[in-house]
């Protein structure tokens, strides 16, 4: 597409965000009582208010919200200690494979401060690139996943969807990937040096964790089936191990 299609496609998106099609008066959520963006005339969608469609780009639900690090962690922890304890089966060495394969073909190494411009597939390379330069362990983004199975198997109330799967286990390699950090010193006009320093981390919402979700899927794929029953049994003992020792601690 030419500067100039691109152009009038985004003067046309404009135009009908703007437009307020009054046709559909409230958000599909019980209770919620707001317009959608398309009857607020701030937007093009017909069912859900701005407020929803926000939670529903960082938590992949409209209603739910994502896991905390409390919560998955006891998941994780089972799901790293087998993957480890696994890693001559045939299926584990394939996926750990298929993740230094996304090492492989996520490109040059880009610093968080330097996203700016990119579309979402390429912020995802990006992502296996941060990953890659850390040096961290491929079996870690298979536990990710691993880990959302297993907590959403033990949810009552789990989000089912296959978009929250995906986003929640592109939350955790996305904090994986971690920012980027630099620290320099600066010379002032009075001769003292200062030392700066620069943090940035990239945001964690939208398109890109839907693109990390699909390749962290794919390449998870073949470990959830043979191996979840075997991974809920490990998250049971550790789970009671914790609570015993949160306990013991507080007693």
């Amino acid at each position: 597409m030419d500067w100039e299609a691109k152009r009038h496609r985004r003067k046309d998106v404009a135009h009908r965000a703007a437009y307020k099609d009054t046709m559909y008066s409230h958000c599909r959520i019980i209770g919620c009582g707001r317009p959608p963006t398309a009857a607020a005339g701030k937007g093009l969608d017909r069912l859900y208010c701005r407020r929803h469609a926000d939670h529903f780009e960082r938590h992949g639900s409209y209603t739910k919200g994502s896991y905390t690090a409390a919560q998955l962690q006891p998941y994780r922890k089972a799901a790293e200690s087998w993957l480890q304890g696994q890693q001559s089966d045939v299926e584990v060495q394939l996926a750990v494979c298929a993740v230094e394969g996304l090492y492989g073909r996520a490109g040059p190494h880009v610093e968080a401060f330097r996203l700016r411009g990119l579309s979402p597939r390429e912020r995802a390379r990006a992502a296996w690139a941060r990953l890659r330069e850390a040096n961290v362990d491929p079996k870690r983004p298979l536990a990710a996943w691993l880990a959302v199975e297993l907590i959403l198997q033990a949810d009552p109330q789990g989000e089912r969807k296959v978009e929250f799967k995906r986003v929640q286990a592109a939350k955790l390699v996305h904090r994986m990937a971690s920012g980027s950090h630099r620290r320099w010193e600066r010379q002032r006009p009075d001769g003292r040096v200062v030392i700066q320093e620069l943090h940035a981390y990239p945001h964690s919402r939208g398109q890109v964790l839907r693109h990390l979700g699909k390749e962290v899927e794919r390449t998870a794929e073949l470990l959830v089936t043979p191996c979840l029953d075997n991974l809920r049994d490990a998250v049971s003992f550790l789970t009671v191990a914790s609570e015993k020792a949160s306990g013991g601690a507080s007693g």
